[in-house]
């Protein structure tokens, strides 16, 4: 059985198929049965080591190459967790101990058995590296120093696991199926070591999983290769290569998908796809996502910090304008940092654009006059729509907005290092579990700049979270699970009056296919795509 990932406790949206009928275009190529050719955005492709990567085209990647201890079934994500790595585990009666047994018979693609060493040498490596997603492991209480006692092969088949305190299970276990928990072959990437860097130059370009395909090549900003692994547990994929290419254009995707030249187009504009409705060669794939675009302020610039200021920008945006015209269909209306879906999740709606509002809290703050700011916005069609819409509302309140725009590795090296005014992004859920919202957008246990704690948008945004990161730290603690869920729905309620962030939409992705494509996963609303159950 292949799993993938997902969550038990949560009421995941069900992939819709919506068929394609009408004209037949006067030529339609096919690419061969095989070979899947996928039209994406992948410019925000950094690096392609598991324990480094912390971008959505990784987390697609890391779902097809490698392998995690625990997973979910990609093909039905209501029957909860399942075995991958790992046959079985088990929990001390503290639960602070988990213990797993490591399934026999397993390869790597180079053909080197999976081991407990494996295991135990991946998590240590992701402590070790020091890279931005270590902190959805660090979290445990997992340092450099402790990892001989914390993270440990008892032998070859048992591995076992010891966190600083209780938590709860699933909290534990949603982390292990997230891309920097991926399992890498440790022979291989120890021998491409250099200068004590844990293999990760190599890897950065290379791959050493046991998923469903292996990496043959990467272009940056023009494509990814990945070739079917014979050794994969879950049987060799009916495709023996994906090729992904960066198409940033969806007029491009389009024409590309309606030509057959590719078999999936994954950045269609609503125009796009409504534009593929006379082609019976294709129809069109949609699921409510995990990612929520959002517009965060900088609490290092001194007028963005100004609590009426924040108050009016969240009144300047035109929450339902948007939904209703050109994002429709692509994004619903959504002012939680939870989405839709998860433990927790809310509802409640409490900002629409109110242009008059807006202004008087300006002016209670000192601004009457406006302000001039600057956003920075990665080079994508919906983001580039949703900054000019913004720049447009806040002009009538006298916000001069200058919009800076570039590739997914130029607006995210300057968000990570704190160099902007206001962003305009989306974030992803890297877990499937409450806590990788709540720790990303309202926890921040350090906001020095030494801190460095670039996993979490509250640093990013310089805001000190003061409050909400011990109510963070209690709800992750909390057993009861309807207490729990509370809790989180409390804290988003005060997030949504206090915090720098705006939080805008939740995103419905809609992929337009060809025809013969079937077993696509778009993840839902908790992981990446996975093309290891596609066929033609």
């Amino acid at each position: 059985m292949l799993f993938k990932k997902s969550i038990a406790a949560l009421s995941l949206t069900t992939a819709l198929v919506l068929p394609m009928i009408g004209a037949i275009p006067a030529a339609h190529a096919e690419t061969p049965p095989n070979m899947l050719v996928v039209a994406h955005r992948i410019d925000d492709l950094i690096s392609l080591d598991p324990q480094e990567m912390f971008e959505f085209s990784g987390t697609d990647y890391a779902n097809s190459v490698y392998q995690t201890l625990v997973d979910y079934d990609d093909r039905d994500f209501s029957k909860g967790f399942g075995p991958s790595i790992a046959e079985s585990w088990d929990i001390s009666e503290d639960g602070k101990t988990y213990t797993f047994k490591i399934a026999d018979g397993m390869k790597f693609a180079s053909g080197n058995p999976i081991t407990a060493k494996d295991v135990e040498f991946s998590l240590r490596r992701a402590i070790l590296l020091k890279k931005t997603p270590s902190f959805i492991l660090t979290q445990f209480g997992f340092t450099e120093d402790n990892l001989g006692e914390t993270l440990v092969a008892k032998d070859d088949s048992t591995f076992v696991l010891v966190t600083d305190k209780k938590y709860a299970p699933s909290f534990v276990l949603n982390c292990m199926t997230s891309a920097i928990a991926s399992i890498v072959d440790s022979k291989v990437v120890q021998e491409h070591e250099v200068d004590g860097d844990l293999g990760n130059a190599w890897l950065k370009v290379n791959s050493a999983g046991s998923g469903a395909f292996n990496l043959t090549s990467w272009k940056p900003n023009e494509s990814l290769t990945i070739s079917s692994n014979p050794n994969f547990s879950g049987g060799e994929p009916a495709m023996k290569r994906v090729i992904i290419r960066h198409i940033p254009e969806s007029a491009t995707q389009r024409l590309l998908l309606e030509k057959g030249d590719v078999d999936i187009a994954r950045n269609l504009t609503p125009e796009d796809v409504a534009g593929l409705a006379d082609d019976k060669h294709l129809k069109v794939q949609q699921d409510l996502r995990g990612r929520v675009m959002y517009l965060s302020m900088n609490q290092g610039d001194e007028t963005l910090s100004n609590p009426k200021v924040i108050e009016a920008i969240k009144y300047l945006i035109d929450y339902d304008g948007m939904a209703d015209s050109f994002l429709k269909g692509q994004y619903i209306v959504h002012q939680a940092f939870l989405p839709l879906s998860y433990l927790g999740e809310l509802k409640d709606k409490p900002f629409k654009l109110d242009i008059e509002k807006a202004k008087a809290l300006l002016a209670e703050a000192g601004y009457e006059d406006g302000f001039e700011v600057e956003f920075i916005v990665r080079t994508e069609q919906d983001r580039l729509d949703i900054a000019q819409a913004l720049q447009n509302n806040f002009a009538q309140a006298g916000i001069k907005v200058s919009i800076i725009q570039g590739t997914g590795k130029e607006i995210l090296g300057k968000y990570r290092a704190r160099d902007f005014q206001i962003y305009v992004g989306v974030w992803g859920p890297d877990y499937p579990d409450p806590q990788t919202n709540a720790d990303t957008f309202a926890s921040n246990p350090d906001n020095s700049l030494e801190a460095k704690l670039t996993g979490k948008l509250a640093w990013r945004n310089a805001w000190p979270a003061t409050g909400f990161t011990e109510r963070t730290e209690a709800a992750v603690q909390e057993s009861d699970t309807a207490k729990r869920a509370q809790m989180y729905v409390d804290m988003q309620k005060d997030f949504q009056k206090e915090a720098p962030f705006a939080i805008m939409f939740q995103k419905t992705e809609q992929n337009g296919l060809g025809a013969d494509v079937e077993g696509y996963s778009m993840g839902a609303a908790i992981t990446g795509s996975y093309y290891g159950n596609v066929t033609k």
